[in-house]
């Protein structure tokens, strides 16, 4: 692509004659002095190659590899929690903060998958975390 001048874009030419040694190389375009408003007004006009939306757009179009990193980032959340409920759990201090955390990011998952075996080990871990819940719940009500 050739730019020449402000006037805008042109295509490039072909390959030129290869320049001697007279010093006719790469020069720069000497600018027209200014004119005053009219230049002025002329270079107000510019607008931007792509606007904000269009940036925004291209941002979202996560290839495969994208896709899969964040799933696994999801994946590795979903069991830094699972850990943490274990622990919990095996101790006798599971809190309900942590199961329903568990619940939460279990539902956030459920919303990027297409994967029926993935669903049912979601479906699980949420039946799982519930019932635990009722149980906490039903202890601090006794107690």
């Amino acid at each position: 692509m050739k730019v020449s001048g402000t006037g805008g874009v042109g295509s490039a030419g072909g390959a030129g004659k290869p320049r001697g040694a007279s010093g006719e190389g790469f020069q720069l375009a000497q600018p027209a002095a200014a004119a005053g408003p009219a230049q002025v007004a002329r270079a107000g006009g510019v607008g931007g190659v792509m606007n904000v939306n269009s940036i925004l757009a291209l941002q979202e179009v996560a290839g495969p590899l994208e896709r899969r990193r964040r799933a696994v980032g999801r994946a590795g959340k979903i069991l830094d929690i699972l850990e943490d409920v274990k622990i919990g759990l095996l101790s006798g201090e599971a809190s309900i903060d942590d199961l329903d955390r568990l619940r939460r990011a279990v539902r956030d998952e459920r919303l990027g998958t297409d994967d029926e075996q993935l669903e049912g080990v979601l479906n699980e871990i949420e039946t799982r975390a519930a019932v635990e819940i009722a149980k906490l719940e039903s202890a601090n009500r006794a107690s």
